[in-house]
């Protein structure tokens, strides 16, 4: 699976980078046809505390899941957008 991170307006260090790589890949598990994952990074300009954005998108044969989460921390956001595309794969294996 081939792994893209982008931050928007920021640079993400290599600690955060390595925690969504961590995450992400342990999707492989629940489904090992994953061509491609995207992780795109990015601060809203809300006033709130919760403005860290975290949008993943996993390519998969013959279509897209998607998962976006607004949170405190980068963190949390990335682990609760992996837990819902968790569900999502489980659901397309379930199709196939």
């Amino acid at each position: 699976m081939e792994l893209t991170i982008q931050s928007v307006h920021f640079d993400a260090k290599e600690q955060l980078k390595d925690f969504a790589k961590q995450k992400v890949g342990k999707l492989e598990h629940f489904y090992d046809g994953i061509i491609s994952a995207e992780v795109i990074l990015s601060l809203d300009k809300a006033d709130n505390t919760e403005n860290k954005v975290s949008a993943l998108t996993l390519s998969v044969p013959n279509g897209k899941l998607v998962s976006k989460q607004q949170c405190k921390t980068f963190e949390e956001g990335i682990d609760l957008a992996c837990e819902a595309l968790r569900k999502q794969l489980i659901k397309y294996k379930e199709q196939k």
